[in-house]
């Protein structure tokens, strides 16, 4: 359902939510290996991310990536929207052009439900909010 890029920039976001904050930056080589993502392909991830204001950066000898306050009360929504679009969970499981409500595929119904229980799930819950969920190990991230 997610690309490898979204799957990505959700391991580093949440990586930075549990490791940074503006006084402990996280360079990509020390958060590559953990979550297991190529460092180049990170760089560029992260950039993005750091463009379109999800996450905070700084540039320097001091310099890395880390979560800000306000990045902190984003969602992996807003995350998944600016690396796949708004519009990633609108297309088809099957990848089939024609299939809508009206000309459903075979999977349309079924995975209907369930799509829209995980997008208002994805949009409500904070990053600061999955960062509580994996400091209590109530969520498992490799950190």
């Amino acid at each position: 359902m997610f690309s490898n890029s979204s799957k990505y920039a959700i391991k580093a976001v949440l990586f930075l939510a549990v490791n940074s904050n503006e006084d402990h930056r996280v360079m990509v080589k020390d958060m590559a290996e953990p979550i297991n993502v190529p460092q180049a392909y990170l760089a560029k991830l992260l950039q993005e991310l750091s463009r379109k204001d999800i996450i905070s950066s700084k540039k320097g000898p001091k310099g890395g990536f880390y979560l800000s306050d306000k990045n902190s009360k984003l969602t992996l929504m807003d995350v998944i929207s600016v690396i796949d679009g708004s519009d990633k969970f609108d297309s088809c499981l099957l990848s089939l052009e024609k299939c809508n409500s009206k000309k459903p595929c075979p999977l349309h119904n079924l995975a209907g439900p369930s799509r829209a229980i995980l997008i208002k799930s994805l949009s409500e819950n904070t990053l600061k909010d999955f960062s509580k969920q994996i400091k209590k190990e109530e969520a498992f991230l490799p950190l």
